[in-house]
């Protein structure tokens, strides 16, 4: 799972970063995900100290470390952009911190450029390590991005290069929590029917911001529409054609019922697809609903996690 997960807590300072190693090992989340920025300060400067501390969480808990997360921060300098040689040395730095902490993953978010992947990856190959740039919604399989990645990987056939799928390009539904806080917000309750039904529908979300405008909606109305035309809802399926390049899921999640089953997302037509595909990896919980519900409800992301791993269990013994 990733740590990410607990961010509500941690933040907060109710967990300490043992804490959520300790609560993720009590559920059976034995693969542990981390975003360096978030979790250790100064991460690119790590003490020797720090690094033990580390090791001996992981021998305590009986966990292994699965990934860590690289931000490329093209804007680092307000006046320019980074250079290509500048982006492809800020992720072999994250490789370097992920090779000191045991991780053989390392996640590029999707603003990393197919030219950046293919600049870093004799670096990865050379430290051992997998760079993976994560499929996140509004991005898919076809979209041009994600295809320009592909040719990179299929061109180069680097061991080291992969995808990391993010499971909200598989939003079924729209999310409850989203629409519910902007209810209590003060979002005008039938432009948030409009846009609940649409997307629901599987609608075409392009043109919604101009209807929204139509129908007299401000600023909460006009954020839920860009937010619904980020989320996507593909075909599982379509993951088989690419399963030999997938490593590791990012199991993101919004809202785990009291049944057990996640509102938005159904992995019950996900798992299957990945047994059907052979893959072997990790399925890394991301809880992010806290923001959406954290000023009306207490945020319990420890129960939220161990809830979508009760249904991790429950679909792989009924899929096996």
């Amino acid at each position: 799972m990733s740590l990410y997960s607990y961010q509500e807590e941690f933040f907060l300072r109710t967990m300490s970063l043992e804490d959520c190693i300790r609560a993720a090992s009590e559920i059976g989340a034995f693969g542990i995900e981390i975003i360096p920025e978030q979790s250790i300060p100064d991460f690119t400067n790590m003490t020797d100290e720090f690094v033990a501390t580390w090791f001996t969480w992981m021998e305590k808990y009986g966990t292994t470390p699965t990934a860590t997360n690289s931000y490329l921060d093209t804007k680092l300098y307000p006046h320019r952009w980074l250079t290509l040689e500048e982006q492809v040395a800020s992720i072999c730095r994250d490789i370097d911190v992920a090779v000191r902490l045991g991780m053989p993953i390392v996640k590029a978010t999707i603003n990393t450029s197919p030219e950046v992947m293919q600049g870093a990856a004799p670096y990865a190959e050379e430290k051992g390590v997998q760079l993976l740039i994560e499929v996140h919604a509004p991005f898919h399989y076809e979209h041009p991005w994600i295809v320009e990645h592909l040719e990179v990987m299929h061109r180069t056939q680097s061991p080291a290069l992969g995808l990391m799928p993010d499971m909200m390009t598989y939003v079924k539904r729209f999310p409850r929590v989203v629409s519910e806080r902007a209810l209590r917000d003060g979002a005008n309750p039938k432009i948030v029917d409009y846009i609940v039904k649409l997307y629901d529908d599987h609608g075409d979300t392009h043109a919604l911001m101009d209807i929204v405008n139509y129908r007299g909606g401000g600023p909460l109305e006009f954020e839920l529409a860009r937010v619904a035309s980020h989320y996507i809802w593909t075909d599982p399926r379509k993951m088989l054609e690419h399963m030999p390049l997938v490593r590791h899921i990012q199991a993101k999640f919004y809202e785990m019922t009291e049944d057990e089953v996640e509102y938005l997302i159904p992995y019950d037509e996900i798992i299957p697809v990945l047994i059907e595909g052979g893959f072997d990896g990790y399925l890394s919980s991301e809880y992010e609903g806290n923001r959406h519900i954290q000023d009306a409800l207490p945020v319990d992301s420890v129960e939220q996690v161990r809830r979508q791993h009760a249904m991790f269990s429950r679909l792989l013994s009924e899929n096996a």
